[in-house]
């Protein structure tokens, strides 16, 4: 079986919406042998949640508190976001904790907290996958230092260099979420570095979709990750054997509570 990197996925709402106390938990996560901390990007969600952390902010606090875990959004809805800006941030995120960062990808959804609605932003969904995949484009030819010729329907970038670079190269990782069943985001994840399955019900599940990016990709998974989710004390067995290359571990956004994650923490994370 593939060797399994195990992470903390936090939905930094209520009592974890603290910068300062989500840092500290990242660096214990580290001591007890944790191989990431990635957090949700929400303004807001349903009650009784009633405080929501931003999670850039989050994240610097993060790589500073840290040396050696992977950090990154999990997922940022990107079509509610300026690419340009998310250029800068990503590139000068990934410098600040020495080539850390993973980017995690998705249409976002007003399924669970309207947030789309509530802020005027676009609400069909074939109109979002458009602006994302054209966001990729821009992040991409971002992240060579060279300088960008982007004019699409949703996003003119006219000649502009971002510089610094991001030090990975040849810039962040992307993760791209998407739903079982839902064939365009396994394609488009295909493109880049990593699958996040969204509410999976079942391992097969995952198998089938690793089966079918192993295939748009001509077989070449190396490197590329798989990021199957689950709550503490689920056997992630099943899922590494299904092609999950990382497992995090998730919480529920309205119960969340320090104490909570404390104690998933120092049991250490999943060895496989």
């Amino acid at each position: 079986m593939t060797r399994l990197q195990s992470a903390l996925w936090l939905p930094i709402f209520d009592e974890l919406a603290d910068p300062v106390l989500v840092a500290r938990l990242a660096a214990e996560a580290e001591e007890a042998g944790w191989h990431g901390v990635f957090v949700w990007d929400h303004l807001r969600w349903r009650a009784p949640v009633r405080q929501a952390a931003d999670p850039w902010i989050t994240l610097a606090a993060i790589a500073t508190a840290t040396e050696r875990l992977r950090f990154g959004p999990m997922v940022t809805p990107l079509p509610r976001r300026r690419p340009a800006k998310v250029a800068k941030e990503t590139a000068t995120l990934d410098r600040l904790g020495g080539g850390r960062l993973t980017l995690g990808v998705g249409l976002g959804s007003d399924r669970f907290a309207g947030e789309l609605r509530a802020t005027g932003e676009e609400l069909d969904d074939r109109r979002r996958g458009q602006m994302l995949d054209e966001s990729l484009e821009i992040l991409t030819a971002a992240w060579s230092g060279e300088p960008v010729h982007h004019h699409g329907e949703h996003y003119t970038v006219d000649g502009i260099t971002f510089l610094p670079k991001p030090i990975q190269r040849p810039g962040v990782p992307v993760w791209v979420a998407g739903f079982p069943g839902n064939i365009k985001p396994v394609r488009r994840a295909a493109r880049h570095d990593g699958f996040v399955p969204v509410n999976l019900d079942h391992p097969d599940q995952l198998a089938e979709i690793v089966t079918t990016i192993t295939g748009l990709r001509q077989g070449q998974m190396a490197p590329y990750d798989i990021a199957a989710t689950g709550a503490s004390g689920t056997d992630p067995v099943p899922y590494v054997k299904a092609g999950a290359t990382w497992w995090l571990v998730e919480f529920a956004p309205e119960t969340v509570s320090l104490d909570q994650v404390r104690g998933v923490l120092r049991d250490g994370p999943v060895e496989r």
